[in-house]
């Protein structure tokens, strides 16, 4: 009986192992916008203006988990400021010719599969790294405790609290 279970847990975390080590983040054009549990109201034309992207963690042909991020060169406390910053980092960036903002927002966050948030964090957080012009990595999340956890198991500080959100960092 037990080793039936640990044959069991052994091929389960084989699966799970097998389909991170698989997959990759690739930029998308657009996202199912129902399926954000977040931010369902954002359209992608929202998520792809002004310097803003959707990234997925893919894998095989499935989309795993998706994060969407706005540049900008400030913090924003709400989506309505996110939208301003993110336009003026856009038009600054346009008028200098260089890239967009200097602090990826992170606003929405979701995954389809298990393990799926904890690494498409992990592989962004690497993209900014290695990126030339990114300094800072920091989210506009809602005000939940899931959202707290989520953020501070995977690495984050709390950088304030707002009204109706909060802003964690993530140390690059």
């Amino acid at each position: 009986m037990i080793k039936k279970f640990n044959t069991k847990v052994k091929e389960k975390l084989s699966n799970f192992f097998d389909w991170i080590k698989g997959a990759e983040l690739i930029e998308l054009k657009s996202c199912d916008v129902k399926e954000d549990p977040v931010r369902p109201e954002l359209d992608n034309k929202f998520r792809t203006e002004y310097g803003r992207k959707i990234y997925g963690v893919k894998y095989r042909d499935e989309i795993c988990a998706i994060m969407c991020f706005g540049f900008t060169n400030d913090i924003p406390k709400t989506v309505e400021e996110l939208d301003l910053m993110t336009k003026d980092a856009h038009l600054q960036s346009t008028l200098r010719d260089q890239k967009t903002g200097k602090i990826a927002i992170a606003y929405t966050v979701w995954s389809k599969k298990k393990g799926g948030g904890k690494l498409i964090v992990k592989e962004v957080f690497k993209k900014i790294k290695q990126s030339n012009h990114l300094n800072r990595l920091v989210t506009l999340s809602p005000l939940t405790e899931m959202a707290r956890n989520f953020h501070l198991r995977n690495g984050a500080f709390e950088l304030q609290v707002n009204e109706k959100t909060q802003n964690f960092e993530y140390k690059i």
